[in-house]
């Protein structure tokens, strides 16, 4: 699209009417491509702040994993070390674990004694470790909650058993008894339970109804079974050396309480005396109790390093934001900036040209203005292609505009021609001033009066005041009525005429308006049926619709000429006149109507085999029928 020029020519004044002014330019500050330049500006100073805080940060954190500070993406080497803790009680078969875990994360792995930092294993030589902040301690009785919170129970590691590993036989059993147990409370006292097994093997059974009377029903229905609540034999030694343990730890104070330790391992406080300790307090030292008695049945605690294979210097940094590094960064981001204007100063250039273009085209006169040339398949072209639409139709409302005042204009001047002729014969004694004068002065007005009032209604509908006034009609009433009214009509062309109601319909509409549609569709059946011919109407209410059908064995209608029946002063037949063919507004103003009360006019026809007309009205029953 090219983009006009403020000094080439400027067109002519047209007689239609004075030359438009020419709109001011619009000022820098509400320039399209100011804000253009103003917003990417603003995006790209974001863009290069946020790059350099996510270098930084970056840097940062990468000087922190080489130095052992962070172990947040290396948890799964911990989790090894843990698990082999577990399952042995000193280091000296980890060497072979901890090779394969530095072959698969691509991270050298150093294990230190925690006491004299002497290596415990080691992945690959690198820089000595002494003085460096390890990355974890391991040791499955003292967890690192951030790093095994979801295996906690308290700070030791639940898969640590030691003494109270249960053997399979016992295992079984008390997982019999515990579904027995757990089917009782479901089926007999209407309870929701699991089954939970607990790393050492035993087996219980967990209520997860929130209901307070969950209790009382387990234990009056179904008694927990002493299997589930005795240790077995092989659990009583290690229970009595945890309780002995926890009452030294307690002190004198053991004196004033009396404990019970579960074989789950859950503390219970059985009976306090004045002076006894806390709950909170006996089972920390229940819990320093089992510590001391599983720590031989695990490995010693070690310090984890996991630093990168390639660093030759834990202690120092491999990155620094010196001057230097601070000015190069500073460079690129004006060079960053300055091509970013530069592209948005070309890019706003290319989008305002198209929308300029488009400016001074609706500046043009309306019979000067021409479609503007569509060079874009983005949003301006799509701008550009409405606006040609827009232009198109309005000329298309304009030759609308022109036909149908041409049109009016005929249908008046033939009754008005009319009238005045026989006026002025009167006036020059030519014609007498009789009852015959005056009858068909009569006729002519009321021809005129038809026309005035069609053009009313279409006007209404047009501007939206269109209106009705809905009440409970019978319609078998209004269809006969119409019937009636044009049966003088029919018998004068020798045409039959019959009405049908089926059953006696009663829907809430206006009667006067649905007369005057199907009256507008009989006299124009009539109007095209030749003597000899019928003219019928059928009504009838089915599946909450009412459908009048006005049916005729007339001339028909071409299927060229179907798609424009409802246009407004059209007639089939272009040599028919008012007197003969109507105005050619019945059919619009019945369609108006119908749609004024929710429906719609359909139409078929053949020539020489007449017209079939359906009306579809929705049928909004009263109260109570007749």
């Amino acid at each position: 699209m090219g983009e006009p020029t403020a000094g080439g020519p400027q067109p002519a004044p047209t007689a239609g009417g004075p030359e438009p002014a020419p709109a001011a330019r619009v000022p820098l500050r509400h320039s399209l491509m100011l804000r253009l330049l103003g917003t990417s500006v603003l995006l790209t100073v974001c863009a290069v702040v946020a790059t350099a805080w996510l270098t930084v940060a970056t840097t940062t954190r990468a000087i922190e994993k080489e130095q052992g500070q962070s172990l947040a993406d290396d948890v799964s080497v911990y989790d090894e070390m843990i698990t082999y803790a577990i399952d042995h009680r000193d280091w000296s078969a980890v060497t072979p674990v901890v090779d394969d875990l530095a072959s698969r994360t691509g991270r050298r792995i150093v294990l230190l004694d925690p006491v004299t930092r002497d290596p415990v294993a080691e992945s690959a030589p690198g820089p000595a470790l002494r003085d460096a902040r390890p990355s974890a301690i391991v040791d499955p009785l003292d967890l690192d909650p951030a790093l095994a919170a979801s295996r906690q129970r308290s700070s030791i590691d639940t898969r640590v058993v030691g003494p109270y590993q249960l053997g399979d036989d016992q295992r079984a059993g008390i997982r019999k008894t515990a579904q027995d147990h757990r089917g009782c409370l479901v089926n007999r006292a209407g309870l929701t339970a699991e089954i939970v097994e607990l790393p050492g093997g035993r087996s219980t059974v967990a209520i997860l109804d929130a209901d307070a009377d969950a209790d009382r029903g387990r234990s009056l229905v179904c008694p927990e079974p002493a299997l589930l609540r005795e240790p077995f034999p092989s659990e009583v030694a290690p229970l009595a050396e945890l309780l002995d343990r926890t009452e030294t730890c307690l002190g004198p104070a053991a004196a004033s309480i009396d404990l019970a330790i579960t074989p789950s391992l859950e503390v219970e406080v059985l009976r306090t005396l004045p002076g006894a300790p806390t709950e909170a307090a006996a089972r920390a030292c229940v819990e320093t109790s089992l510590h001391d008695q599983l720590r031989a049945y695990v490995a010693p605690p070690v310090l984890l390093f996991v630093t990168d294979a390639t660093a030759t210097d834990p202690g120092l940094p491999t990155a620094d934001l010196s001057t230097g590094n601070l000015l190069r960064i500073a460079g690129v981001a004006g060079l960053v900036l300055l091509l970013t204007v530069a592209v948005t100063v070309g890019v706003g250039m290319r989008l305002v040209r198209p929308l300029r273009a488009l400016a001074e085209a609706a500046r043009e006169p309306v019979d000067r203005q021409r479609p503007v040339p569509v060079t874009t398949r983005d949003e301006i072209g799509s701008l550009a292609t409405a606006f040609n639409d827009l232009a198109h139709r309005r000329d298309q409302l304009e030759r609308q505009r022109r036909a149908m005042v041409s049109d009016v204009a005929h249908e008046l001047r033939s009754p008005l021609t009319n009238i005045r002729a026989w006026l002025e014969a009167a006036q020059d004694g030519l014609a007498p001033a009789d009852t015959r004068t005056l009858e068909l002065l009569t006729e002519e007005a009321t021809l005129l009066q038809h026309v005035i009032d069609d053009l009313r209604d279409l006007a209404a509908a047009d501007d939206g005041t269109f209106s009705v006034h809905p009440e409970p009609t019978f319609v078998g009433d209004v269809l006969s009525q119409v019937v009636e009214a044009n049966q003088g009509t029919a018998a004068a062309a020798g045409i039959t005429m019959t009405g049908t109601v089926h059953g006696d319909p009663q829907v809430v509409l206006d009667a006067v308006r649905l007369r005057q549609l199907v009256g507008n569709l009989v006299g124009n059946a009539l109007r095209h049926t030749p003597a000899g011919g019928s003219v019928t109407v059928d009504g009838a209410v089915r599946d909450d619709w009412l459908t009048i059908e006005v049916a005729d064995t007339g001339i028909g209608i071409t299927a060229d000429d179907l798609p424009r029946l409802f246009d407004r002063f059209w007639r089939a037949d272009a040599s028919r006149s008012r007197r003969t063919g109507g105005s050619g507004l019945g059919l619009p103003i019945a369609r108006q109507l119908a749609r004024a009360h929710g429906g719609d006019i359909t139409v078929a026809s053949e020539p020489g085999r007449g017209t079939h007309v359906t009306v579809r009205l929705p049928a909004r029953s009263p109260v109570s029928p007749r």
